[in-house]
């Protein structure tokens, strides 16, 4: 289970994504200065850090900062600052993200969601469910450079969007895929987090394909792509 640190010096905030932390899965700490953070992070067992900007004793530049010389793990940045230097001195001194305040707990969730999946933090892939490779003998192929999908050499008419959901499923067949982890990939900004809009893309995706019975559903999961037989 993914350790997610709150640096966060409003304790009303910090309970807040505490609470939607701990309703997403995850185990949480709340600290409310900058260089007990450093302390705690140093010691290891950190997975994310929600990083307030504005701290006692080491603001959360300065964390970034001493934190990056000497560990990669992901940092999100929470500031009521939202002119552009502060983003660029935020996101130059380390930092992988920036939330700014006001922000919806549920955005932050999904953020920290999609780092820590990029992070492989706690997202091993079960025994039981083994990812399986492509092969060779598919008729789709994947065109990265050219973000297109083929399908026996021609190229599907798909926005980049659904390339990047279709090409995921392709490249992992008889995998299945929940709507959130399908969600991560196609909404990499968050700028659409209800997880029911990837039934949308599915049913657009499904009209492009010439064997739409490719891509199934998981009744109460998601989808999987099958190769065709």
């Amino acid at each position: 289970m993914p350790n997610i640190l709150i640096v966060e010096d409003d304790a009303k905030i910090a309970a807040l994504l505490a609470d939607y932390m701990s309703n997403a899965g995850w185990q949480t700490c709340c600290i409310a200065d900058g260089r007990s953070a450093v302390g705690i992070i140093r010691d290891g067992g950190v997975d994310l850090v929600l990083l307030d900007l504005m701290l006692p004793e080491l603001d959360g530049i300065g964390v970034c900062r001493e934190v990056r010389a000497f560990s990669q793990v992901p940092i999100i940045m929470l500031t009521a600052r939202v002119d552009e230097i502060d983003r660029l001195l935020g996101l130059d001194s380390g930092a992988d993200d920036y939330v700014c305040k006001p922000f919806s707990p549920r955005e932050v969730v999904a953020r920290v969601r999609v780092h820590l999946r990029r992070s492989g933090a706690g997202m091993s892939q079960p025994p039981s469910m083994p990812p399986v490779s492509a092969t060779p003998a598919s008729p789709f192929q994947i065109d990265r450079a050219g973000m297109r999908v083929l399908h026996n050499g021609a190229a599907l008419a798909l926005t980049p969007l659904e390339y990047r959901l279709l090409a995921e499923l392709i490249d992992n067949p008889s995998r299945v895929y929940t709507r959130q982890q399908l969600l991560d990939f196609a909404h990499q900004d968050q700028r659409d987090i209800s997880d029911r809009t990837v039934d949308s893309h599915i049913k657009n995706i499904r009209r492009k394909l010439p064997d739409a019975e490719c891509l199934q559903s998981v009744y109460g999961v998601g989808y999987r792509f099958e190769l065709p037989l």
